[in-house]
């Protein structure tokens, strides 16, 4: 288990929208810290955990799945395509494109989900099940803004 320190001595901003970004980039880099020896970031093990969920999805699905616009899904599947982890096929008609996980991918998953698995004992344990029970509540209020 990935040992977390205490409480970040830097005052919040007077911004929400602000305190929301930093914390979610500290998040980040703390999970993609843990996930470093798979080889994957944190944003890449969520891209292909989707794929693996069940049926091929279209660029657009996943997008909308993801909640990230297709330019910025294209982008973060170039790497992943290149690497090997993922192929894109033909999709059902001419104008889509099916993602699947390669043999490589579904070994560099299995890898990095039981890292990330880590990362959310860690977490657990820094944040306490009551707060971060809070924050998974708060968070999907967040999102609800925007539906």
């Amino acid at each position: 288990m990935k040992n977390i320190g205490e409480v970040y001595p830097k005052a919040p901003s007077l911004c929400n929208c602000m305190n929301i970004r930093r914390a979610s980039r500290a998040t980040t880099q703390f999970y993609d810290e843990v996930l470093k020896s798979s080889g994957l970031t944190i944003a890449q093990l969520s891209l292909l955990r989707h794929i693996e969920g069940g049926e091929l999805p279209t660029i657009s699905e996943l997008a909308n799945m993801m909640r990230i616009d297709r330019t910025t899904l294209n982008r973060n599947v170039k790497p992943l395509v290149d690497a090997g982890m993922i192929v894109i096929n033909p999709g059902k008609d001419s104008r889509t494109r099916q993602l699947a996980l390669t043999e490589v991918g579904r070994e560099v998953v299995v890898k990095g989900w039981e890292l990330w698995g880590e990362a959310q004992a860690s977490l657990k344990e820094y944040l306490g099940e009551d707060d971060l029970a809070k924050i998974i509540q708060l968070l999907s209020k967040l999102e609800a803004l925007v539906p």
